[in-house]
């Protein structure tokens, strides 16, 4: 029963799959090449780190107390809600839920390239945006659209000599009060959800000329889930119209900047793997013809790799038997 309940998922799955190449399994795994490969983006892990400490910098940080007249009140007057996202709630599904999707493909694919590149690519995406959210709220200090309440919450006024507001109210919800622009929640949702979407084309090919407009309900599906969670961001008045746009912008923008660091375009021949796993197979080739004479290399050559028929979005890619010098430093640890 298991075994044919495995079957089928295979058969539902294969026409959103696209036909995409399978990797040699011994070649990419986490115990093969994963020590190697972290090791060889130190650097990148290392700037991580240091992202997470500009954002805690950031986060404690007072922003700029923006000057609040009389007669701004009138648009700032909406009542105190609590989030219907709530703030933990965003790394479960921005963060963790794409991870997850990229380990249920490495599982099947067994290809440590595409898991590494993914979440490199995923956390740079994620953090990136949330520094440069932080940053812009900092800056500018937009009060929230129930900023009233929060400066005064007993509803007595109390301004200065220039009109200015001056807040009696509890000092964490007034400096929270002045983080409106952009939207923190939506920018996360879209760097997170909008990599996951960039992804999932990719791997199920949803751009194969094939005109299956059932993959793309599945690349729409995390942009969708984003769009809700901006829309909740307006319901319960923690932001304007604009703030959720320009945070919705700013996490597509960067995600699409980190997938691509990583990732063809989801469109092209090769939009199903890493830039990574092409450019050992472009060596191993290299190396081939270099080595055309070896008989080492006439007894792994395989017919018709050489002179092949131009593929189009989708076809199969032929058998990747070579060895390639990458691949095999690696495994001697050199990289």
């Amino acid at each position: 029963m298991a075994s044919r309940g495995f079957i089928s998922f295979g058969r539902i799955w294969q026409p959103f799959q696209g036909r995409m190449p399978q990797v040699d399994p011994s070649a990419h795994t986490i115990k093969s090449h994963g020590a190697t490969l972290a090791r060889t983006h130190l650097h990148d892990w290392l700037i991580l780190l240091l992202l997470i400490v500009i954002e805690v910098i950031l986060f404690v940080i007072h922003p700029f107390y923006r000057f609040v007249g009389r007669d701004m009140l009138e648009d700032l007057k909406y009542p105190m809600k609590e989030n219907t996202v709530p703030v933990w709630a965003v790394p479960l599904y921005a963060v963790l839920l794409p991870m997850a999707v990229f380990l249920l493909f490495y599982l099947r694919r067994r290809d440590v390239y595409d898991l590494h590149h993914s979440v490199l690519g995923l956390l740079f995406a994620v953090l990136i945006t949330a520094v440069l959210t932080d940053a812009i709220k900092d800056a500018v200090g937009r009060p929230r659209p129930d900023f009233y309440w929060r400066c005064f919450p007993d509803g007595k006024e109390v301004y200065d000599k220039w009109g200015g507001v001056v807040c009696h109210g509890k000092a964490s919800d007034v400096k929270e009060g002045h983080k409106s622009f952009p939207s923190g929640h939506t920018s996360w949702s879209f760097a997170g959800l909008g990599f996951l979407s960039l992804y999932l084309s990719g791997k199920i090919k949803a751009f194969d000329r094939q005109g299956h407009v059932a993959k793309l309900c599945i690349v729409f599906l995390p942009i969708l889930a984003a769009c809700l969670v901006g829309i909740s961001r307006v319901d319960d008045y923690w932001h304007h119209w604009q703030d959720v746009f320009a945070g919705g912008l700013l996490g597509l923008v960067v995600a699409t900047f980190c997938y691509r660091q990583f990732f063809p375009p989801p469109y092209s021949d090769d939009g199903w793997g890493p830039y990574a796993y092409f450019k050992a197979r472009e060596e191993a080739q290299a190396n081939s013809n270099t080595n055309r004479d070896s008989p080492l290399v006439q007894a792994m050559e395989v017919p018709g790799v050489v002179n092949q028929v131009p593929r189009r979005n989708g076809d199969t890619l032929p058998p990747f038997t070579y060895h390639s010098p990458t691949l095999e430093a690696m495994e001697l640890g050199q990289k």
